[in-house]
């Protein structure tokens, strides 16, 4: 998909798909596990993080695509989903652009990191639409291409959700 931008229509039946899968995870989770689950959502935009969405753009030049995926959803917490996944609100991918810079992704001019797993692996977005995922849990370290746009990325983690038991 490298080329093409992402569609906040598409982010929307993606979150609709995803709270859907995640309302079925979160009623077999106890019987399934013999604990309960922690608090898995993925959240929609609200007028503070479009707020913090015109921060973040004003700070750095953010990716399109992540600006289209905030301007949806302001951020997800997944930690039942595998190890967790966390897509980051827009505030705190400001901060952590301001105390680290970019993250060093070589053929990237910049790139943003805006989500993270359960293991401390941080997922960065470059400014070629590629999504790049640590090899350890610190923004210094190598990245290994984790999919080729933010859509995929998306893809992946709904996939996820739903082949959790």
């Amino acid at each position: 998909m490298p080329g093409e931008r992402l569609d906040a229509e598409w982010v929307r039946s993606w979150w609709q798909h995803a709270d859907a899968a995640l309302t079925k995870l979160m009623q077999s989770f106890l019987p399934t596990h013999g604990f309960p689950p922690g608090h898995n959502a993925v959240i929609l935009a609200t007028d503070d993080s479009h707020q913090a969405t015109s921060a973040l753009v004003d700070l750095t030049p953010i990716p399109s695509d992540l600006t289209t995926l905030y301007r949806v959803v302001s951020e997800a917490s997944l930690p039942d989903v595998d190890s967790g996944y966390f897509i980051h609100s827009p505030a705190t991918v400001a901060g952590h652009f301001r105390e680290y810079g970019p993250a060093p992704i070589d053929g990237e001019w910049i790139a943003l990191v805006f989500a993270s797993d359960g293991g401390g692996r941080l997922f960065a977005i470059g400014d070629s639409g590629q999504v790049w995922k640590s090899t350890t849990a610190s923004s210094l370290d190598d990245f290994d291409l984790a999919a080729a746009s933010l859509q995929g990325f998306l893809e992946q983690l709904s996939q996820r959700i739903a082949d959790q038991p």
